[in-house]
């Protein structure tokens, strides 16, 4: 009997095998999937619904159970210990050997409220996104499998470091960014792959590149949330690149007008720059009568670059709200990108005017570093 025909039952965090029925996917299922997509990511309900109608469903599946994996990791009434079982018992949901029921009633009823509303309603709806999971095609759950196994797993390893004195340096950051990111870049190239021969003729440059688009996008968000995370004991900044400064990223502290921290901002700032430009080399690569593949790309790309140029401008900010890019911004970025989704030359124009006040750095921003990672 197939291993997807069992059911997998954890008892003091060891699995049992048992059989189980998976349930097809059903309407209300689809109807939930779209619905909760709204509650727990306004960034991805505006982008996803960009994508041909033929990889819609599938990446707001996958970003769901990203975003499960997340809340694990995230909810800091979770123990340690809690944290790794729970992680290791997602993967095995979405790989079918877990029945998602069991999953959802175990974590439901321990979640906190640091885990917003809309993640209570999705960890309890696990089952319904499950059952979308295992109806894709083969190539489709292995690229998802795949990505939540590898990020599970490290984010779990990087719990157990969390603290207030920073990663150790800039390889260990880039390693953190591969499993929160990196990976789920590499996840929608095998989509994007598997949706088009095209796209595939380029899959490997595509999948190293896809590493550091996601790491850009990373490094934006950890550089913007940098005192939320403190708030709750993490820092996921680079010991070393702030070290060479003389300064100590425990002794941080929020209002401090510091030279030293200010200066390996920037460094990060032209670091994660460096990122942002092979992201958008990733998407000059996509065929450009696939614009809405661009969009989707285009649309998280110059997000980014507006939130680099507001942290630049204020690299003395004490609150992520400090640096959020407005409305009228989202609202341009949509515009230009749009204007300009199929014609390379004037993209990599745009690019270089929104970006030409931040920061370069003499380091060079690896491709695919960590990329080799298998499960």
């Amino acid at each position: 009997m197939p291993l997807s025909a069992f059911h997998v039952v954890t008892c003091k965090f060891r699995f049992a095998i048992m059989p189980v029925m998976t349930t097809p996917a059903s309407n209300q299922d689809e109807q939930y999937q779209e619905h909760i997509l709204q509650g727990v990511s306004r960034t991805f309900a505006l982008t996803i619904p960009q994508l041909p109608p033929a990889l819609r469903r599938v990446i707001s599946n996958a970003y769901l159970l990203c975003r499960i994996a997340d809340t694990i990791e995230d909810d800091n009434a979770l123990s340690s210990e809690q944290t790794r079982q729970f992680s290791d018992m997602f993967i095995e949901v979405v790989a079918g050997n877990i029945a998602a029921e069991k999953f959802a009633e175990e974590l439901f009823i321990l979640l906190s409220e640091h885990t917003i509303p809309a993640e209570h309603d999705l960890i309890n709806n696990t089952p319904a996104v499950i059952r979308i999971t295992h109806s894709f095609n083969s190539n489709q759950r292995k690229a998802l499998e795949r990505c939540v196994h590898i990020m599970a797993k490290g984010m779990a390893d990087y719990q157990d470091a969390e603290s207030l004195e920073g990663l150790k340096d800039l390889p260990a950051m880039d390693e953190y960014c591969y499993y929160v990111a990196g990976v789920v870049g590499e996840m929608l190239t095998e989509l994007f792959c598997d949706y088009s021969g095209e796209i595939n003729r380029n899959k490997a440059t595509l999948m190293k590149l896809a590493v550091s688009f996601g790491q850009g996008l990373q490094m934006t968000n950890i550089l913007k949330d940098i005192w939320e995370d403190r708030k709750r004991g993490a820092c996921w900044l680079p010991q070393d690149i702030f070290l060479k400064d003389g300064f100590n990223l425990k002794d941080l502290q929020p209002g401090q007008a510091d030279e030293r921290f200010q200066n390996g901002l920037g460094v990060l700032i032209g670091v994660a720059k460096g990122h942002l430009r092979n992201a958008l080399a990733y998407t000059c690569m996509i065929p450009p009568h696939e614009t809405g593949i661009r969009r989707f790309c285009l649309w998280a790309l110059g997000m980014a670059v507006l939130t680099l140029n507001k942290l630049n401008k204020h690299r003395d900010f004490t609150a992520g709200t400090q640096v959020k890019i407005t409305r009228r911004s989202v609202k341009a970025t949509i515009l230009a990108t749009n204007l300009l989704a199929s014609h390379n030359r004037a993209l990599n124009m745009l690019f270089a005017i929104s970006a030409r006040n931040l920061p370069e750095t003499g380091i060079r921003e690896k491709l695919g570093s960590t990329s080799c990672n298998t499960v």
